[in-house]
């Protein structure tokens, strides 16, 4: 038999030979010695120090066994998130990654409309500030710093539902002639005319207000038109100016109608009128005309045309030429005017501001209409009108 020791290198390695000295000895032992052991390693995969001395054979050996061990063990390890990963095509796999898609889907869809909703409520919210700023009234008692022309605007058909109404121009030409600040107020105005009552309201206010404010003139003046009743609350006014071509006087009064009796009688219709009091179908269009009431009619129209002379002549004066037609509700250009003593010269708001006043900056004392307690009261009246419905669904109460 072979003796285990034949086969072992560590037993059969031929012994060192000592020369020298013993320090000589001792130094080569010592570097045959580092040269054949293997450094002490902690082996993270197995957890064993190799500490013993070994031969060069050995000590590759045992490193190879150990780069051995960590590649398979590094093929162990799952490998990172999304870099050579496989699908896993087993069933329960394909209905995984399934369900994911559709959550991750769902989420995203929720993160859309979140985007797209956040987007319309600015959009709507930037909408409503704007309607705000653009129509809601300014608030006419603040102070204004600084002397200025004040400016109050008559627009439009004057009557008591329309915006150039008696109520908010007086409010207006008040506001005007209590600022301390205001050195002249203009009304500046273009209006086919209206009613001859709130004509008659804004010119007494005018005459009180001069009165009042004896050091705050007041003017008027015309840009497209200022025909009949418009011109009935310029003549209250301290000087009139208006452009060359502006449509100016119409001093007259009006009351128009149809009559419709021909017509009923060829499509065979019979009127029924029943009233108690004789004239109590006045003007009826379907009834034929009465002269007792027509009469009556045209005195009433004298009269307000009487009223509307008197007005003009009381704030116009010497300064109206005298001419026949002058009151028979004629208009003439603002330039004719001039000669007839209707205006006092031709000039546009700035011009009256800067040359007539002294005062180039203008303020607007106009009231304007309150658009948001017209929706409140709207939106109230539709409120009523559905409840209105749905309670008595049959048109009245039971």
């Amino acid at each position: 038999m072979t003796d285990k020791n034949e086969n072992d290198p560590l037993k059969n390695r031929p012994e060192e030979k000592s020369t020298g000295s013993e320090g000589v000895e001792s130094k080569s032992s010592n570097t045959e010695s580092t040269a054949n052991k293997v450094e002490s390693k902690d082996d993270p995969w197995t957890n064993d120090y190799v500490t013993e001395s070994v031969s060069p054979e050995v000590g590759a050996n045992v490193k190879k066994e150990g780069v051995a061990q960590k590649e398979q063990a590094q093929e162990m390890k799952p490998k990172e998130k999304g870099k050579d990963k496989k699908p896993d095509l087993s069933k329960e796999g394909w209905e995984r990654d399934l369900l994911n898609r559709l959550a991750f889907s769902a989420v995203n869809e929720q993160r859309r409309n979140r985007r797209w909703s956040v987007f319309f409520k600015f959009a709507f919210l930037t909408y409503v500030v704007g309607i705000l700023i653009i129509y809601f009234p300014e608030d006419r008692g603040d102070i204004h710093i600084g002397p200025h022309t004040a400016m109050v605007e008559i627009s439009g058909p004057i009557a008591d539902n329309a915006f150039a109404n008696a109520n908010s121009i007086i409010s207006g030409m008040r506001a005007a002639f209590e600022d301390k600040n205001t050195k002249a107020v203009v009304l500046r105005i273009n209006s086919p005319g209206g009613s001859p009552v709130q004509a008659g309201y804004i010119n007494d206010e005018i005459f009180r207000l001069r009165e009042k404010y004896p050091d705050t003139p007041i003017y008027s003046v015309v840009t497209d038109m200022a025909a009949s009743a418009a011109y009935y609350i310029a003549s209250g006014t301290k000087d009139i100016y208006a452009d060359k071509a502006s449509i100016v006087g119409s001093i007259g009064v009006l009351m128009d109608g149809f009559g419709f009796v021909d017509t009923i009688d060829k499509l065979g219709v019979e009127r029924r009128l029943m009233t108690a009091g004789e004239n109590k179908g006045f003007l009826d269009p379907f009834s034929p005309v009465n002269p007792k009431n027509e009469q009556h009619m045209q005195n009433l129209l004298d009269n307000v045309h009487e009223q509307f002379i008197s007005t003009v002549k009381k704030g116009r004066g010497d300064r109206l030429v005298e001419n026949p037609e002058l009151f028979s509700g004629l208009f003439w250009s603002g330039e004719k005017s001039v000669e007839l003593g209707l205006v006092d010269g031709l000039g546009s708001l700035g011009y009256v501001a800067r040359d007539i006043v002294g005062q180039e900056k203008i303020v607007d004392f106009t009231p304007r209409p309150n658009y948001l307690d017209r929706f409140a009261e709207r939106l109230g009246v539709a409120t009523a009108n559905t409840l209105s419905s749905v309670l008595f669904p049959q048109g009245g109460m039971k």
